[in-house]
């Protein structure tokens, strides 16, 4: 009889094959399952060969294989794979056993998995993977929520394969997140701070390029400098070397042979979603959601360009350009702290919806390393959370409050300049909104509550006296004269 394997895996595209290779890679032995079985042959014989795997042709040969307490995990399609592999499963474990579902669900599914499969005797875990498929390979950030019981069980695994940050690069990018769904919120939390990350780098380059005309190499040597300073990040290297890229097809550079269009998986919808329905404002990330589905109206858009006029083509004069340059990065990091900011509202008004007892700093660590948003930027937030873990908004924490004092003449600067020159800028602006409206004592909402009880009867509160309170303006208003 073989050697019972130490984890289960079902699911062999790209992501499932290269998380499979991560854990045997680290000494544990791997059996494995795909519905079209030719794709687990084809693994056995391709990249797994010779190496601590199993490859199984039913999901009740994986079960056999594995070691008891046995620990399966799907990374399969969300949705309704998920719940029929699950029910494929339950007959066949038992108690103590471990479920894992690795996919992009929303959370509200791992909530009710997580019930559901506790009331058989069993485990689950739904955890977020972050880092796509070189994370997957070679370390991603994960956040494992679910039964909490499960969590020393599938512990050793996850953090010997999670990305590792830290002076001796010893601190695995991977903790237990909380009960339940909690583990894919921050997941969900992390993609929407990605979708908002991803636009501001987009109209920073929108406004080197539209306003100062800068070229793919110069634009390649900013992005340089500018990683290596406080916006050092993955999405900010990547985008250097975006730059960097020909044209096989021309003598130009690829980037600018790419179609306008920008794709999306949902994961932003949701924390947009999710946000209205909890009554924050991460307006950041809605910003960026709604500028993909713009972008996708390209041929609206370009029927648009023939008849719409914007201002003057006469050159906006910014002065130094190496000083603009400045005011754009400086607008970059303050627009970046006010999407941070609102993620981290957000989850702290879903710990209490939800009741999960979420560790901020900790979940700043887990996007260290490993995933898209991984960025120096992290080590500030896990500060500030460690100093105060009750910190009502990173804003107010003082190193974040200097960082926006001191760039908010840049960032305005930007935002006038690019308005000036009718270059579109949706998240450098709605990030400066955000912070206007959030540093302000008073908001005009005192007149828009007196048009909800002029029409509806809505009630009001007063400013100088306890109570609800209802005027009938019609009567109280002065005639209109003609």
């Amino acid at each position: 009889m073989s050697t019972p394997c130490d984890f289960g895996l079902i699911g062999l595209a790209v992501m499932g094959e290269n998380l499979a290779l991560n854990v045997e890679s680290r000494g544990y032995r791997v059996a494995v399952f795909n519905r079209t079985v030719d794709k687990v042959d084809a693994f056995m014989q391709g990249r797994a060969a010779g190496k601590q795997f199993v490859g199984c042709h039913s999901i009740e040969e994986l079960v056999q294989a594995l070691a008891p307490p046995r620990k399966v995990m799907m990374l399969v399609k969300a949705g309704a794979a998920v719940d029929a592999f699950i029910d494929q499963l339950i007959p066949l474990l038992s108690p103590g056993d471990v479920i894992i579902d690795g996919g992009n669900t929303h959370f509200s599914e791992t909530e009710r998995r997580t019930k559901s499969v506790e009331a058989k005797g069993l485990l689950f875990v739904g955890t977020g993977v972050s880092g796509g498929e070189e994370g997957a390979l070679k370390g991603p950030s994960m956040m494992p929520g679910g039964s909490e019981a499960a969590w020393p069980l599938v512990k050793p695994i996850f953090q010997a394969i999670a990305a590792k940050v830290g002076p001796n690069n010893d601190i695995p990018c991977c903790e237990w997140v909380g009960p339940r769904g909690a583990g894919h919120y921050v997941k969900m939390v992390h993609n929407g701070i990605e979708y908002g990350d991803m636009q501001l780098i987009c109209e920073a380059y929108a406004v080197l390029q539209g306003v100062l005309g800068l070229d793919n190499e110069e634009l390649y040597d900013v992005f340089a400098e500018w990683n290596r300073g406080e916006l050092q990040s993955y999405l900010i290297e990547i985008t250097r070397d975006i730059f960097s890229v020909k044209d096989p097809h021309s003598d130009g550079f690829l980037v600018d042979r790419i179609l306008d269009v920008a794709g999306a998986k949902g994961t932003g919808k949701w924390m947009s979603q999710l946000a209205l329905d909890l009554g924050v404002p991460s307006t950041l990330v809605t910003a960026a959601v709604y500028a993909r589905c713009l972008s996708a109206q390209k041929e609206a858009r370009v029927r648009a360009s023939s008849v719409l006029q914007g201002p003057s083509a006469a050159p906006v004069d910014v002065g130094d350009r190496k000083k603009f340059i400045e005011d754009v990065r400086q607008a970059l990091y303050a627009s970046k702290i006010c999407s941070y900011a609102q993620g981290f509202v957000q989850l702290q008004e879903a710990a209490k919806e939800y009741d999960w007892p979420l560790n901020y700093g900790d979940c700043a660590m887990l996007w260290r390393g490993g995933c898209i948003i991984r960025a120096q930027f992290l080590d500030h937030i896990k500060a500030a959370f460690d100093a105060d873990a009750n910190l009502e908004n990173l804003l107010l924490h003082p190193y974040f409050t200097d960082a926006v004092h001191k760039g908010q003449e840049a960032w305005r600067r930007v935002v006038i300049t690019a308005t000036q020159r009718g270059i579109p800028v949706p998240a450098f602006s709605t990030a400066l909104a955000y912070y206007d409206a959030y540093r302000s004592a008073r908001l005009p909402a005192n007149l828009l509550q007196a048009q909800r009880d002029y029409f509806g009867a809505h009630t009001y509160q007063r400013t100088d006296m306890d109570g609800t309170f209802h005027t009938e303006w019609l009567t109280d208003r002065r005639p209109p004269q003609d």
